[in-house]
């Protein structure tokens, strides 16, 4: 049995990975796993419940739904102590991302705030959902991000059924295995597969660093042709004093 201290430190990424994928963009993490031929790794169609100053970074716990069978989800099943879904709240370890696939359904909600509550209570790093929530002001309310399709108010039941936990999901189109390592901004969530979270938080540190500097250069009139991308050399000489001078 795994003790509190392990749960705290998720396996598969350690301190210095998630302060590094805490300052950079999602943008730049997409771009990242371009070049790696990874082109469908953004979760399409979710939201932040209420937009976070700090990335939500933490590795992926999942909750699978099917299409509810009506003899099978009568409001008596959350009496059931095994249901899924209250399980999923209690299960996910502190430090892990609650990721949930509702097959981009958004008719019913797949949790509402005295849940998402509980789970923030734990520990959680955050929670993403492909489908709905209900109550979400109390959700947004919440330090722990939250990210959805939109609002909606009919319980789970009438629309899905809680299934599995912590298996090969499909969360808003993109693959999301169990440990993958889940990186949310205020435009949406990434997700990165475990093995390249190291080399990807490395990577786009520097990638958000360079184009800090033509942000800058584009404010202050400069054409991006020779630019972005560096393609001059004095270009690349300006970075490297910006560099010196940022300390970045």
């Amino acid at each position: 049995m795994s003790d509190q201290s392990t749960l705290d430190k998720p396996a598969g990424l350690s301190e210095e990975t998630r302060a590094k994928l805490e300052r950079v963009s999602t943008a730049s993490i997409a771009t990242a796993l371009f070049k790696r031929g990874l082109r469908n790794q953004f979760i399409q169609g979710v939201v932040p419940v209420s937009p976070k100053d700090k990335n939500m970074v933490g590795p992926a716990f999942t909750l699978r739904y099917i299409p509810a069978r009506e003899d099978r989800n009568p409001i008596t099943v959350f009496r059931n102590p095994d249901h899924p879904q209250r399980v999923a709240m209690e299960s996910c370890p502190p430090g892990h991302v609650l990721v949930m696939d509702a097959r981009k359904d958004a008719r019913a909600a797949t949790a509402g705030s005295i849940l998402i509550t509980r789970l923030a209570l734990r520990g959680a790093a955050g929670v993403v959902s492909d489908g709905g929530m209900r109550d979400a002001e109390g959700i947004g309310a919440l330090d722990m991000p939250a990210y959805y399709a939109k609002p909606s108010a009919p319980t789970n039941l009438t629309h899905h059924e809680a299934l599995d936990l912590n298996v090969p999901i499909s969360c808003g189109d993109a693959p999301v295995f169990p440990g993958d390592i889940m990186v949310g901004d205020k435009d949406g969530v990434m997700v990165i597969p475990a093995h390249l979270a190291d080399e990807i938080a490395e990577e786009c540190l520097g990638m958000e660093s360079f184009e800090d500097f033509v942000l800058e250069q584009v404010k202050a009139g400069a054409g991006i042709i020779g630019l972005y991308p560096c393609t001059r050399e004095e270009n690349q000489a300006k970075y490297d004093e910006w560099r010196e001078r940022t300390g970045r």
